[in-house]
């Protein structure tokens, strides 16, 4: 049975599927085909139930919970960090100012909103952002993945970071960004196995951290070996493997929160499989 797994070209989605695309455990006889895209695409993707699995924005997920169930492993969770908002220029109030954003699926639009819901954005490709900010196209920019680590090499200051005000306001807990779902038609049978093998496959990549460094920098932008190894450690890791009861309760609490101040149009019954 072919199973298309959907992520993003990022090194620590790759470092999660490292041992799945290299065949390093028991695939019980699945064949698992990798469809690489930017994170907001995938979301819109979701929407229609493209792929049988998928790395998701835990935002979107409030919209496709009906097709898809969240898979207890494989989530992204910013611990005392994530997303951030930068700028050329000192910025303490961003009420009204043109922000770039990644995409408004994204989870890193939702806790923006959450933190500030007044201001003007455009939604652009999250790699054009650093830039679009270092040449005044926009006041401030939301960015994702590597660009955490490198905005300051830019010349460029932080207004906030998400992650951050997130564990402060909730008394510690990490702010969940991303996870994966697998479409809920394909049966209990082939979803149990297909959480099994993601499972097995970060863990492997754990525990045999190099090998699958190795292979993931392909797919870390110019990041140098000891960047990527930074920036895969935040976002691999025990909460991957599974949320656990912190985890879960860190989903509930964002999804309930953009809810409840109207931001998302209904609340999901969050099952993990």
């Amino acid at each position: 049975m072919k199973i298309h797994v959907a992520h993003s070209p990022d090194s620590d989605d790759a470092f999660m599927f490292y041992a799945i695309n290299n065949k390093k455990i028991d695939l019980l006889g699945y064949e698992f085909i990798d469809v690489l895209s930017d994170i907001e695409t995938l979301n819109q993707k979701a929407l229609e139930g493209v792929y049988e699995v998928s790395a998701i924005s835990i935002h979107a997920f409030a919209s496709v919970s009906d097709k898809y169930a969240l898979l207890s492993s494989g989530a992204s969770m910013g611990d005392n960090y994530g997303p951030m908002l930068i700028s050329k220029d000192e910025m303490e109030d961003i009420r009204s100012k043109k922000i770039a954003v990644p995409g408004t699926l994204t989870s890193a639009f939702l806790a923006l909103k959450l933190y500030q819901p007044d201001f003007d954005y455009v939604v652009m490709p999250f790699d054009k952002i650093i830039n679009a900010v270092k040449m005044g196209e926009v006041d401030a920019g939301l960015i994702i993945h590597e660009g955490q680590l490198t905005y300051q090499q830019e010349g460029l200051k932080l207004i906030v970071d998400l992650g951050k005000w997130w564990y402060e306001r909730t008394g510690g807990l990490p702010l969940p960004l991303g996870g994966n779902v697998i479409r809920k038609d394909l049966g209990n049978k082939v979803i149990k196995e297909v959480s099994e093998i993601l499972k097995k496959s970060i863990e492997y990549s754990l525990e045999h951290r190099q090998e699958a460094l190795n292979y993931a920098l392909k797919f870390a932008r110019d990041l140098s070996p000891e960047k990527a190894d930074e920036f895969v450690g935040m976002y691999v890791n025990d909460l991957t493997v599974d949320y656990g009861e912190r985890g879960k309760k860190a989903v509930e609490a964002f999804l309930k929160e953009a809810y409840d101040r109207g931001l998302i149009k209904n609340l999901p019954e969050i099952t993990f499989v």
